[in-house]
């Protein structure tokens, strides 16, 4: 049997990692954060820019592929702003026989989304944490979902009530 895959997606600040960490912990999951592949990347030496974000999604996914054809459940926090990001992801359920969840977390409150991007320090080094007129720039270019995914306000629910679903997801497989 094939793990499962959850991929929860979004504009950098709206709570992904941290329900990650929260579904990770409580299913036994294993947690994958392209930020942190990223900020590996870079601790190397290689210069920033497209070509590194693409070997940490290339990277990450290989792992999820590994993990999910020993059984494992995995979970990946990940921007997923284009098609092409997403089915890197789609490729990687294909190839393993795993089923896939999409989930799209936004902030709907901008004061609040602009309050978390500002306020928050993930020791990244490399990686840093972005402006928020840069994550602005983002939601401007953030391809429309092509496809089903599940969505989920973090102003309107906490990070627990969204982790909850998605771990009784996960328990009915």
């Amino acid at each position: 049997m094939t793990g499962r895959l959850v991929v929860l997606s979004g504009l950098p600040g709206v709570g992904k990692t941290t329900i990650a960490e929260i579904v990770a912990s409580r299913t036994g999951s294993v947690h994958l954060s392209i930020d942190e592949v990223e900020e590996s990347i870079l601790a190397c030496g290689l210069p920033s820019g497209w070509k590194v974000g693409v070997a940490a999604y290339e990277a990450t996914c290989a792992m999820a592929e590994q993990n999910l054809r020993l059984g494992h459940d995995v979970v990946v926090d990940a921007v997923n702003d284009s098609e092409e990001a997403r089915q890197t992801w789609r490729t990687a359920a294909s190839r393993t026989g795993s089923h896939i969840d999409f989930v799209y977390l936004v902030v709907s409150d901008v004061q609040d989304h602009e309050r978390r991007l500002g306020g928050r320090n993930r020791g990244l080094a490399h990686v840093g944490e972005p402006s928020w007129s840069s994550v602005q720039r983002r939601r401007d270019d953030y391809a429309v979902w092509s496809h089903d995914v599940l969505n989920f306000d973090t102003a309107a629910q906490t990070a627990d009530e969204i982790a909850d679903t998605l771990t009784a997801r996960l328990s009915t497989r």
